[in-house]
């Protein structure tokens, strides 16, 4: 059912690498490169044809076409979550391809190149229907292939359930003659019959039929219809008002309701290639006159093999539409949109022939490397999505002040507040170690204080964290964060180095890099609030002893006022300037030594009681 341009590269570029005088060899040589995933050559190839070729038709194609090529790198890295599956147990070296459910006997019923005469015009089997139902539907295990049949004069192959309903009653089957007796009446010997689709009762069938490869027999592929009756399937008769003489009518599909047929075909009038058609089903039980699905479906290309899922929406394959290569599959949106579906669904190969069983799972097919055969039918589905449980996991310890070692602290309550302002107490335990579980997406800070300490806090985020879908081992998987909440031994008169305050050269003004790091002192002093601090400023040796003592004083009172801007009573903190009074390192020399002089530091002055909490 598909074509093998990609098999014709080599000779393309071997024949206008020898200057072979066609004028479109340049253009099916662009699309054998698409074909191959080579798609900037392809593009390039294909662009070149747009300004020199001479035909009008392939011109506009070629444009197209080298616009989907140069889209193809965007549509690979959107790459879904589905799981894609030989159905091994049905494909065969064959071609086996476009698949439908009989709604009452719940069937696979498919088209198949497996057994019978050889088609003159590829040299496979002639394509015939057939049928398995699966011991277990959902996985698609287990079953026996066998050909889909009814002889004339009685006989089916699958009846359907006693309890179905019927739609609009059948015409009355025509009569047979003693000589039809015994004889298949959908598979004949020598014609393809493939895409068969069920009204909800599973009491009409319509289905593809075509040539036998002879000049005496059908010139094209045309849809038929065929009813159970009476215990049997009537032979089967051309689609009234829907055939065209002139074209090729196949892949047809019926709506979940059975109001509405769709199909493809080559007739003339369309956008170009085969195009999906559809017809209503009348009162009379006739359909309408086909009516073209218009171009925002439809392409200068190729589009076929429609399916509509059981929610409705329109599916179909496509070689227009930007895609991988060959044919690819497609999904209508409610707004209209056209989407590709995406690898691994679609490949650089011919993917056609959705049948959509549930919500993002079904069978399609296609003759993508690694098959069995021509063609293959493959079952996809949404893998579960794999899920992350966060968790902040930590310590809380203490830190010795005049070693610098740190200890547990046990039992001490951690508290987490999120963006909300919703807060949640978590107890360590003996060792000083909490875990906690966190929510995908959120930022927390986590705080822990204790008397006698500096209030230790950190900040946490989920946000941007989940792996990605490939990266995740297990069906659940938990991932820590480590957290270590360090509390500092208040000592007074101690003094701490504030980071990273710099200044202007002869400038006392607070720049924003220094008021970021001053927060954080706003942030300790607001955590402390029984603690009184001397913020002081320092500078190195150079330059003259009263200038450097006025520059301190002046820089030290800036950040002071920055402070008590932010909300901190003056109360609790004073500005001292000590100029080069209080060098870190007595003698320095070198630079670094001297930025080591140049700096600014609190030191806690006095601790104030806790107010009572008793009357």
């Amino acid at each position: 059912m598909s074509n093998r341009i990609e098999q014709a590269e080599q000779y393309y570029k071997a024949a206008l690498d020898g200057g072979v005088k066609n004028a479109d060899a340049p253009f099916y040589y662009g699309l054998a490169l698409k074909a191959n995933g080579k798609y900037e050559e392809a593009a390039t190839q294909l662009e070149q044809y747009s300004t020199s070729g001479t035909n009008r038709t392939l011109v506009a194609r070629a444009e197209r076409e080298a616009q989907n090529a140069k889209a193809v790198p965007g549509l690979m890295a959107m790459r879904n979550n589905n799981e894609v599956t030989p159905l091994d147990q049905i494909n065969t070296a064959s071609s086996d391809f476009s698949a439908t459910i009989k709604p009452d006997t719940k069937e696979l019923v498919f088209a198949s190149g497996r057994d019978g005469k050889k088609f003159a015009g590829n040299g496979e089997g002639f394509n015939h229907l057939y049928a398995i139902k699966f011991d277990d539907a959902e996985k698609m295990t287990g079953g026996t292939v066998m050909p889909y049949e009814s002889v004339a004069m009685g006989g089916a192959a699958a009846a359907p359930a006693p309890a179905a309903t019927g739609t609009t009653p059948a015409p009355a089957a025509p009569a047979k003659s003693d000589k039809d007796a015994g004889k298949p009446v959908f598979n004949k010997p020598n014609m393809h019959q493939a895409s068969a689709t069920f009204s909800p009762d599973g009491k009409m069938m319509i289905f593809a039929r075509s040539n036998d490869g002879s000049k005496k027999g059908l010139l094209s592929v045309d849809l038929f219809v065929s009813y159970f009756r009476g215990g049997t399937w009537t032979e089967p008769e051309l689609v009234r008002g829907v055939n065209n003489s002139k074209a090729d009518d196949f892949s047809p599909v019926l709506s979940p309701d059975g109001q509405t047929l769709y199909f493809a075909s080559s007739r003339p009038g369309g956008q170009g290639g085969n195009d999906i058609y559809k017809s209503t089903l009348g009162a009379n039980n006739r359909f309408s006159a086909p009516e073209n699905l218009g171009d925002q479906i439809n392409t200068p290309g190729n589009e076929n093999f429609p399916a509509v899922a059981p929610d409705g929406m329109l599916y179909f394959s496509s070689d227009g539409h930007p895609g991988f290569g060959k044919l690819d599959l497609f999904r209508v949106e409610k707004n209209g949109k056209v989407t590709n579906l995406g690898a691994p669904i679609n490949s650089t190969g011919d993917d056609f022939a959705p049948l959509l069983t549930g919500t993002d799972m079904g069978v399609f097919s296609s003759n993508r490397a690694g098959g069995k055969g021509s063609d293959d039918l493959y079952m996809f589905r949404k893998k579960p999505l794999k899920l992350v449980t966060f968790y902040a996991e930590g310590k809380v310890l203490g830190k010795d002040a005049k070693t610098g070692a740190t200890e547990p602290l046990a039992n001490e309550t951690v508290t987490i507040t999120n963006a909300n302002g919703q807060k949640q107490d978590v107890q360590a335990g003996a060792d000083g170690s909490f875990k906690v579980k966190l929510d995908t997406s959120a930022t927390y800070s986590l705080v822990a204080d204790r008397g006698g300490y500096f209030t230790a806090r950190q900040s946490v985020s989920t946000v941007g964290k989940v792996p990605a879908q490939d990266q995740l081992a297990n069906e659940q998987n938990d991932i820590s964060i480590p957290v270590t909440l360090t509390l500092d031994k208040i000592v007074v008169n101690k003094a701490i180095v504030v980071d990273n305050i710099f200044y202007d050269y002869n400038k006392w003004d607070i720049r924003p890099d220094a008021a970021t790091e001053l927060d954080k002192l706003v942030q300790t002093l607001v955590d402390n609030p029984d603690i009184n601090i001397e913020l002081s400023s320092h500078t190195d040796a150079r330059g003259k002893d009263a200038f450097n003592q006025t520059l301190s004083q002046k820089r030290a009172q800036s950040a002071v006022d920055y402070i008590i801007s932010k909300g901190v009573p003056a109360t609790r903190i004073t500005a001292k300037g000590y100029g080069e009074t209080k060098p870190v390192i007595k003698t320095a020399k070198t630079e670094e030594e001297h930025q080591k002089n140049r700096r600014t530091e609190f030191k806690v002055t006095k601790i104030n009681a806790a107010p009572s909490t008793t009357n």
